[in-house]
């Protein structure tokens, strides 16, 4: 099972204006996925990738840990009918090693996650999880177990990511969490869409490659 997810589009005013929607806060139900160093090859195995969009990935996520070789379901939490309305994944330690494909963000983007609370990310992937608006915020060993636990025994229950304030809340608990300050202000600021950007700013970009003396114009 897998719904697709609405990726969260800039906006235009019917001009050249582009409005990146910020990503301040986070809320919704979670999924413990357990593990450490856990690959982009276990998120998005690589015979999947031969797509020319990124439509239809979000049923593949996990799938050889999730699906036998008959294609019978084996015991996975994104298996499990409580979670599948979740849209934040709660992992361990360097989760989204491997390669660089950024198949494994799109891939669970699509399954509905929104956001990611975890140990540590591969760095890469934290990345491409921001292109598409996703936080990736860390804490330690401890809380996030606590969180997983939570989460495992209240399926239903909200859980609010603060990427302003570096908080996360579940039940009565709030706990410090840290997201890359980079990531923090691209997501509070809305300039996380860096396509997005260059297309809003194409205008300036001519410009400014016109002044060039090595660019040569196209006209």
């Amino acid at each position: 099972m897998s719904r697709e997810a609405d990726r969260r589009e800039p906006r235009t005013d019917g001009g050249d204006d582009v409005e990146i929607p910020e990503v301040e806060h986070v809320s919704g139900t979670g999924v413990p996925i357990r593990g450490n160093d856990i690959d982009t090859d276990q998120i998005i195995p690589a015979r999947f990738m031969k797509v020319v969009t990124f439509d239809g990935l979000g049923q593949f996520s996990f799938f050889d840990l999730r699906f036998d070789e008959d294609d019978n379901e084996k015991d996975h939490p994104m298996n499990e009918d409580r979670f599948q309305d979740a849209n934040v994944m709660v992992v361990n330690q360097n989760f989204g090693c491997g390669s660089s494909r950024e198949h494994a963000p799109q891939a669970l983007m699509r399954w509905g996650i929104d956001a990611f609370i975890g140990e540590s990310f591969a760095e890469i992937f934290a990345g491409n999880c921001l292109a598409l608006g996703m936080p990736t915020v860390t804490a330690d060993q401890e809380t996030v177990e606590d969180i997983q636990k939570f989460v495992d025994e209240n399926p239903d229950a909200e859980i609010d990511i603060d990427v302003a304030e570096e908080t996360v809340t579940y039940g009565d608990t709030t706990v410090e969490v840290t997201v890359d300050e980079g990531q923090r202000k691209a997501l509070v600021d809305g300039i996380w869409d860096t396509t997005a950007l260059m297309k809003a700013n194409q205008q300036a970009i001519s410009e400014t490659a016109d002044a060039l003396p090595y660019v040569e114009s196209a006209d």
